[in-house]
């Protein structure tokens, strides 16, 4: 997932954009503005974009840690603008979805219209109820005061923003954009909302808002910030993308004391902080990338649970998405797509729903056997484009009781420099046999509480799994290598 976060963003601004803007009411300020969609607009919006985020992310699946968070978010969304005695019934009564999606990138984001979204890899790095209810009550006021529909209406959007109607789109790959083989309905799109500084600190006062009233230990939610200003920090990593168009981690560190503060002040004794209770939800979760969902070992691409493995030509990026395996050329001028297919009985009839799209042309098509053993079908096709000419590799395969597809292009001026590796990898595609990957388990956290006192590093095994540091262990924990643990606290310790 960090590779796709890093490679392969699908931006998508707004699915659906009003013909007509109206004026509007804003739950939060009970004020009318103009606002570039209705809220059942705004509520349709969300329910048609969260197929797109689960399909994208898949949701974590540990039911009680749902529950929890679904218990605690509610809970929260009771003290909001959303639920409050004197705001129009049409808010009151919609219904929120609080989901864990299963990535390892921290990351919060709501869509209009009450669909919340939490990373596992946010929860990790989270300490307790307070700090949660922070970030709950952050998400919910993006919801509650519109920031999307106000987003567009500055924007005055008048067409999607949709980047990857040919999977990877004309800009990340330097191919025709457009509807190629239909691939834009296949690949998912991940919407990220890029709000203003103004709107995410208001949503920064609403979350401890929501929070105190609802009384956590609002001020709790500045250490969360501290690790995300860490993580940033560190080498070689990618900034959160919370991070991206946000105010400073550290003026947030500041000011949400502040704000937590200013509602102590008006009577709300905020005492609620249940760190055990939390870090206990968080006992036996997976922690960074999960191998069993596939990754790529000495030039392969392993998949553990459905034992198959395929090529990785050298020096081309994979790309594991919850749907699909995108490999990209050095040059991102080719694209290897492989996908589970579902719909058809058997490999010919795979290859041949695509060769039935508008717009292209069959050069040649036939039997074989992908690695001399599973029954495959194979199609060399021309996609007629306005930009240029596109050739492919159609290719399905037979394994087991699955049907996997491969779909490989490039540009037609291209097709002789790539032909060998866009027809060679589906052709290559085997049994997974390699024990120790059939194996493999993900890295989870395990719970330690301490028995003495002493520095944190002092806890830490000889050895920590994959590529995690103890730096890394340190954030997580919100300390320092040599900060001082009392006996009897818990610490998330990454074991596999």
């Amino acid at each position: 997932m960090n590779y796709y976060l890093r490679y392969t963003v699908f931006y998508l601004s707004l699915i659906i954009f009003a013909s007509a803007c109206s004026v509007q009411k804003n739950p939060v300020s009970g004020n009318k503005r103009l606002m570039a969609y209705t809220w059942e607009e705004e509520v349709e919006i969300g329910r048609s974009v969260d197929k797109e985020i689960v399909a994208q992310y898949g949701v974590y699946n540990e039911p009680n840690i749902a529950a929890y968070v679904d218990s605690l978010s509610n809970d929260v969304l009771l003290n909001s603008h959303m639920r409050r005695e004197d705001t129009d019934r049409e808010f009151r009564e919609t219904e929120f979805y609080f989901k864990v999606l299963d990535s390892p990138v921290v990351n919060a984001f709501a869509l209009p219209g009450g669909y919340v979204y939490f990373t596992r890899g946010l929860m990790a790095h989270l300490n307790n109820e307070a700090q949660l209810s922070v970030v709950i009550g952050h998400e919910i006021g993006h919801v509650a005061a519109r920031h999307a529909s106000q987003r567009a209406m500055r924007q005055q959007l008048g067409q999607f923003a949709v980047i990857g109607s040919a999977v990877l789109g004309q800009e990340l790959l330097g191919l025709p954009g457009g509807n190629i083989l239909n691939l834009s309905s296949q690949a998912t799109e991940l919407l990220f909302l890029s709000y203003s500084r103004d709107a995410e600190r208001e949503s920064d006062k609403l979350g401890v808002e929501y929070s105190a009233m609802t009384g956590f230990t609002a001020a709790e939610g500045a250490e969360f910030f501290t690790s995300l200003k860490r993580i940033s920090e560190q080498s070689g990593q990618s900034i959160p993308t919370m991070l991206s168009t946000h105010p400073d981690p550290g003026e947030r560190e500041e000011r949400i004391p502040e704000l937590a503060e200013q509602w102590k002040e008006r009577g709300y004794e905020q005492t609620i902080i249940n760190k055990d209770r939390y870090m206990q939800m968080l006992d036996g979760m997976v922690f960074g990338e999960n191998p069993r969902n596939g990754f790529v070992e000495d030039g392969l691409f392993v998949h553990p649970d459905l034992e198959f493995q395929f090529p990785v030509p050298d020096g081309w990026q994979a790309i594991n998405q919850q749907q699909q395996v995108v490999l990209v050329s050095p040059g991102e001028d080719a694209v290897v797509i492989f996908r589970i297919d579902s719909e058809s009985d058997n490999a010919q009839a795979s290859v041949q729903e695509v060769l039935s799209q508008e717009g292209i042309t069959v050069n040649s098509q036939s039997e074989t056997e992908s690695s001399g053993e599973f029954q495959a079908y194979s199609a060399d096709v021309t996609i007629s484009q306005q930009e240029g000419n596109l050739r492919a590799i159609v290719y399905a395969v037979e394994f087991g009781d699955q049907l996997f597809r491969f779909i490989n292009y490039t540009s037609e001026a291209k097709f002789a420099d790539y032909r060998q590796i866009l027809s060679g990898v589906p052709a290559e595609f085997d049994r997974l046999t390699n024990e120790n990957i059939l194996n493999i388990q993900p890295v989870r956290i395990q719970l330690l509480r301490t028995d003495r006192s002493g520095a944190f590093s002092s806890f830490l095994p000889g050895e920590l799994p994959m590529d995690i540091t103890a730096e890394d262990v340190a954030i997580i924990n919100q300390v320092q290598l040599d900060s001082m643990i009392e006996s009897g606290r818990f610490l998330k310790i990454p074991v596999q």
